[in-house]
C-alpha cells in the first residue's frame, strides 16, 4: 500500500496530518502498537521540521509486510551541518517558533531513535530527503 501526503509550510495546525492519517491506517491494518508509535512519531517530527525550516514538502509512505518506509522530501534550504542537527537540543528554529513549543532540537534525534533505518540526503540551497523505515519483526 502506498500513501502520499502534502505537508503545508508554516501551518502548524495542519502539520501532523500525514502522521495522524498513517497512524489510523496502520492501526486499521493491525500493526503492533509499538510499530505504529515509532513510525507515527518519526513522521510527525519530520513534518514539523518541514513546516519550520523548509516551507513544507511531501510524505510518501509504503506499507509492506516486513517494513513501513517513509520518504519525506522538501525543497527547503537544506541542512548545513548535519552532525550538529543530529545532536539533541541543537536547533536553528527562530524564537517565534520556539514560543509555540516547537524547535527544541529533538526532531532528527527522535527520528533516529525510533526508526530502524534512517538515511538523510541534504544539499544546501536545494532541499532534504529523509528515508526512514521501521522493520516488522516476525513473531
Amino acid at each position: 500500500m502506498k500513501l502520499h501526503y502534502k505537508v503545508p509550510g508554516d501551518d502548524f495546525t495542519r502539520a501532523g496530518e500525514a502522521s495522524g492519517e498513517v497512524k489510523r491506517k496502520l492501526k486499521r491494518l493491525g500493526f503492533d502498537s509499538d510499530v505504529v508509535r515509532r513510525m507515527t512519531i518519526s513522521i510527525y517530527e519530520a513534518e514539523i521540521n518541514m513546516a519550520i525550516h523548509a516551507g513544507g514538502g511531501v510524505v510518501d509512505v509504503e506499507i509492506m509486510p516486513d517494513r513501513i518506509t517513509a520518504v519525506l522530501t522538501d525543497d527547503g534550504p537544506g541542512i548545513p551541518d548535519l552532525d550538529k542537527a543530529m545532536q539533541e537540543g541543537w536547533s536553528t528554529a527562530p524564537d517565534n517558533i520556539r514560543s509555540l513549543g516547537f524547535g527544541a532540537g529533538m526532531g532528527l534525534p527522535n527520528i533516529k531513535k525510533y526508526t530502524d533505518i534512517l538515511k538523510i540526503d541534504t544539499v544546501v540551497g536545494k532541499g532534504t530527503t529523509l528515508t526512514m523505515a521501521v522493520l516488522i519483526k516476525p513473531e
